[in-house]
């Protein structure tokens, strides 16, 4: 089935789509649509060649489809890469935007390179803070309150 027949299938109803706003843009929250528009151009769905990136625990993952896979299969028709956290933010540049370049979707590359820079150079989550509590001997439980708070 061709790719423009599936979107014409799917445009309207598929259990990705997101409407926020009647007369606002529609959003799409499918693996591998980078930018989360609902179009066809960005769509994981129904285009045969996707790249899709996410962040990790490790660094960052990901998942392309392979060239001449069968529509039917699903988990050998993908290909999972990752980039370490300490590799670097020009490496991790790099590597996508060859990626995005070497033949898979040349039109996508800056939209590829976005998401990598964002999970690279986003400051990491502070830690939550601690709720210290103590019990005495009368069996009542009371709050410890951290430090610097009163």
């Amino acid at each position: 089935m061709s790719n423009d027949l599936q979107w014409l299938l799917i445009r309207k109803n598929n259990a990705h789509i997101v409407k926020r706003v009647p007369e606002g843009p529609i959003f799409s929250k499918e693996a591998g649509n980078l930018t989360n528009l609902h179009s066809f151009k960005y769509s994981g769905l129904v285009n045969t060649k996707t790249i899709d990136i996410k962040d990790s625990g490790n660094g960052i993952q990901i998942t392309t489809t392979k060239k001449g896979a069968s529509p039917s299969a699903v988990r050998t028709a993908k290909a999972v890469s990752s980039i370490r956290n300490r590799s670097g933010g020009r490496r991790s540049y790099g590597v996508v935007a060859q990626l995005a370049k070497r033949g898979y979707r040349p039109d996508l590359r800056k939209v590829c390179v976005f998401p990598v820079l964002f999970s690279i150079f986003s400051p990491p989550p502070s830690p939550p803070e601690l709720i210290h509590w103590i019990r005495p001997h009368s069996g009542q439980l009371h709050l410890l309150e951290p430090a610097g708070h009163s």
